[in-house]
């Protein structure tokens, strides 16, 4: 290796890398920033104008764009070698270069006219001559690569391999760059781009889909796809959903609360002054359905509940944090995977169709506008519980009716295309009384037969969207029936 061409935005590792490369005998090309960077060092280097004899121009627009720089990056060594030659041209054999944070700038609200400044011409054009010429020329663009870039360097080369994936990372990098220039342009035409571009990172193959014949794979860089377990078995297809799901529900609540699902749906929720209080609740709820589930809980676990937990099958535990000894007690359970609860990401939800895909945006639910439609209003217990199990209904799917409480769901009634079937379900999947227990309807109720079956169960209160023809028939049946009714003016199905 001869030259080397150094030109990065991020500087983190950059003056050791180029220690190293000038110890090696390496000769280095800069500009701008970088240059600096390096005098300071006390790194000798060529800037780019001085190799290249153009000045750099048009406030640094026009710097690298040049047939001396592209030529000794696309070069191919053994059959462009003469035409080099006859054009002064040396071969660049190495190339350390990262862009312009244009999503980072975009994401502070600059405008455009400043923004476009940060759109990187020449870093991406170099990058991706050099990838192209991987054979002959090694690419960096990411800090954490110079550890294996000084190794290579020292033992005088890069391996094809390791040429390779630099490579790969190059097409990934500028892909997404270009993807984030695209969707910025596009959405100021309004609230949905006409063209979204999407990339997704850190692939890896599951064993199977959501049944053994289906091949399947999990990609993301943060959140709940980029979870692991830090003990128990592999994540499945189907972990990765119900842990989507359970998650997305137990970032409701502020106290300590538990969120049991199965096959995506709750199947116990609870809360509690303590965590094992909620847990407990929340298992209780349909112990049966607990039975091989996902659990997902807000607070640190500790001994006792890790106790409860290993004294069942569990398939997965997830949570902000654990203390060493219930980390020990729940290692017993060898299968029983053990997950951290991420930060929350927010991102608009993404769902694959034959063709396409749909794109979703969720605002933050809030009660300011719930209104009360019936003569009785509820009580502080049923206002509570209304709370909760609206909560609930919101993560359940359609059509689904949750009885609660203040402090656990009772009987929860989900996915079924008739909504009074839903109500039936949940009355006959609760293990306790529901005398003065809350009803909550993901969506308007056509008609009183709902209510009525809630209100034979023992519900004193019911909340739903509205919104129907026949709201009126629906709010005379509650006052009927003494049941207080809350309008949300938000429908929650969930398909």
């Amino acid at each position: 290796m001869k030259y080397a061409l150094l030109s990065v935005w991020d500087k983190t590792g950059l003056v050791d890398l180029a220690r190293v490369l000038a110890e090696h005998n390496i000769n280095i090309i800069s500009s701008g920033g970088t240059g600096r960077a390096l005098a300071e060092a006390g790194i000798q280097f060529t800037e780019v104008s001085e190799y290249t004899g153009w000045p750099e121009m048009m406030d640094g627009r026009v710097k690298t764009l040049h047939p001396k720089v592209h030529g000794g990056l696309l070069g191919r060594r053994g059959k462009d070698d003469e035409e080099m030659t006859r054009h002064a041209i040396e071969p660049i054999d190495l190339v350390v270069v990262n862009l312009y944070p244009f999503e980072e700038m975009a994401a502070s609200g600059l405008p455009l006219d400043e923004l476009v400044e940060y759109i990187d011409i020449g870093g991406p054009a170099m990058i991706r001559a050099s990838a192209k010429n991987f054979r002959d020329v090694a690419v960096v663009m990411d800090p954490s690569d110079y550890p294996m870039v000084k190794e290579a360097v020292m033992r005088g080369e890069f391996t094809s391999g390791e040429r390779l994936s630099l490579a790969k990372k190059v097409f990934a990098r500028t892909a997404s760059y270009d993807a984030a220039i695209s969707n910025y342009l596009y959405g100021l035409e309004g609230e949905f781009p006409e063209v979204l571009t999407v990339q997704l990172r850190n692939g890896r193959t599951l064993r199977y889909g959501e049944n053994p014949h289906q091949q399947a794979a999990v990609y993301g860089d943060k959140g709940i796809a980029v979870q692991v377990p830090v003990q128990g078995k592999q994540m499945s297809y189907n972990n990765y959903l119900d842990v989507d799901a359970a998650v997305g529900l137990v970032r409701e609540f502020d106290v300590p609360a538990a969120v049991i699902v199965k096959h995506n749906n709750p199947c116990g929720v609870a809360v509690g002054k303590s965590l094992i209080d909620a847990y407990v609740r929340a298992r209780e709820v349909d112990p049966v359905s607990a039975y091989g589930s996902v659990i997902a809980m807000n607070r640190e676990i500790g001994d006792d509940v890790a106790e409860e937990i290993a004294a069942t099958f569990v398939e997965v535990v997830i949570a902000p944090s654990y203390t060493e000894s219930a980390l020990k007690i729940m290692a017993k359970k060898e299968n029983m995977r053990i997950l951290y609860l991420p930060e929350k990401e927010s991102a608009d939800a993404l769902r694959s169709i034959d063709g396409g895909a749909l794109v979703q945006r969720t605002p933050e639910m809030t009660a300011e506008e719930w209104q009360v439609v019936t003569e009785r209003e509820p009580t502080a217990q049923e206002m509570e519980a209304m709370k909760l199990a609206w909560k609930v209904c919101k993560h359940t799917k359609s059509n689904t009716i949750i009885f609660a409480d203040a402090v656990a769901t009772l009987g929860i009634g989900a996915g079924q295309m008739s909504r009074v079937d839903a109500a039936k379900i949940a009355v006959s999947k609760a293990n306790v009384a529901l005398e003065g227990s809350s009803v909550a309807s993901d969506a308007f109720l056509p008609f009183p037969d709902a209510l009525e079956e809630a209100v034979n169960a023992g519900a004193t209160a019911l909340i739903q969207p509205g919104g129907s023809i026949r709201d009126d028939i629906v709010i005379e049946a509650a006052n009927r029936l003494n049941v207080a009714m809350v309008f949300t003016g938000t429908r929650y199905f969930r398909h």
